[in-house]
C-alpha cells in the first residue's frame, strides 16, 4: 500500500460547514484483457449533509476557473460521479451521454468482517469482504477512524476504508491523502455542467441511451454531413469526405465499446450485439 500523506493528524469529527476530504488513487482496467492500469486520483468529500465522490481533476479545473474567472469544465466518462445523503445507501449516479443525467440506485452492501488484520504505519487495518456489483471485493478498513465511508459506493464498515480491490484485479482504490477544508466544498461541475442542471432519469433509460449510442454512435455527425457535404467534418482525426466512411467508423467504435465494456458493477454491463 502506498504511503499516506499528511493523514489523520487531526480530530475526525466533522464540524459544521466543513468538508473532510479523502484522496484515493484509483487504478482500473477499462479493457479486462489489458495488462496496464489507467490511474486517476479520486475525491471523497464528506460534508455535513452528504458525501460526494468524483475525479480530483475536477477540483483542479474549478480552482483555475476561480483564479482566472473562467468557466471551463470537463467530464471524464471513465470515472464515476456519485453523491449520497450521509448515512444512506441510496446513491445519485451522474453520467454524461451528450447531456448530463442523474439516476438513483439502492446500493446496500452486506459485509463479512474477517479476523485478519495488518499494520500500516501506526494504524491497524481489518479485512472485510463482500460481493457487490457482480464482483468479489476485499477491503481494509481502520476502526480507529470512526467514519463509515469509503470510495465509490463502498460504505457501511465500522471505520474508514483505506484500500479496496476486486478479486479479478480490475479495480483498486487506495487512500493516499486526507485533510480538512475550512468550509463545505461546492461542486458546480456536478450541479450545473456548463449552465445545465443534470436531467433526472432512471437506470433503465440510461441503458437504453447507451445502447442507442452503440448502435449508431455518429448519427448526429452523419445527419449534418448529409445536410452540408462540403463542410469540414472530422471523427477521431479522420476527415470525412464521403458518407460511406461512417460505416467503418461505426464498426470501429462498436468494437472499442465491446472490448472496453468493464464497469465497476459488472452485473450492470450492457450486453452488446456481437458482430
Amino acid at each position: 500500500m502506498r504511503n499516506l500523506i499528511f493523514i489523520f493528524t487531526f480530530s475526525f469529527g466533522i464540524i459544521y460547514s466543513q468538508t473532510h476530504r479523502f484522496i484515493y488513487e484509483f487504478k482500473f482496467k477499462q479493457n479486462p484483457n489489458q495488462t496496464e492500469f489507467k490511474k486517476e486520483n479520486m475525491t471523497l468529500d464528506i460534508n455535513p449533509d452528504n458525501v460526494k465522490f468524483y475525479n480530483y481533476h475536477y477540483v483542479t479545473i474549478d480552482s483555475t476557473n476561480i483564479t482566472k474567472g473562467q468557466n471551463s469544465q470537463l467530464w471524464d466518462t471513465s470515472t464515476p460521479v456519485v453523491v449520497r445523503v450521509k448515512n444512506s445507501n441510496t446513491n445519485s449516479n451522474y453520467t454524461l451521454i451528450n447531456d448530463v443525467f442523474v439516476y438513483n440506485t439502492d446500493d446496500r452492501i452486506n459485509w463479512n468482517l474477517e479476523k485478519e488484520t495488518k499494520k500500516f504505519e501506526n494504524y491497524t487495518l481489518q479485512k472485510a469482504t463482500a460481493t457487490f456489483g457482480g464482483r468479489q471485493w476485499t477491503a481494509w478498513f481502520c476502526k480507529e477512524i470512526n467514519i463509515s465511508e469509503g470510495p465509490y459506493k463502498f460504505r457501511g464498515l465500522p471505520g474508514v476504508i483505506f484500500q479496496i480491490y476486486d478479486e479479478q484485479n480490475n479495480f483498486d482504490f487506495t487512500l493516499v491523502k486526507s485533510f480538512k477544508l475550512n468550509s463545505t466544498y461546492k461542486t458546480p461541475f456536478i450541479e450545473s455542467f456548463y449552465g445545465q442542471k443534470p436531467i433526472k432519469t432512471t437506470q433503465k433509460n440510461i441503458e437504453k441511451l447507451l445502447m442507442n449510442e452503440y448502435k449508431d454512435p455518429y448519427h448526429k455527425t452523419r445527419d449534418e454531413f448529409k445536410k452540408n457535404p462540403n463542410a469540414t467534418f472530422s471523427i477521431n482525426g479522420v476527415d470525412i469526405k464521403d458518407i460511406s466512411q461512417f460505416k467503418e467508423l461505426t464498426e470501429s467504435r462498436q468494437k472499442y465499446l465491446r472490448e472496453h465494456n468493464n464497469p465497476i458493477e459488472i452485473d450492470k454491463a450492457l450486453t452488446y450485439p456481437q458482430k
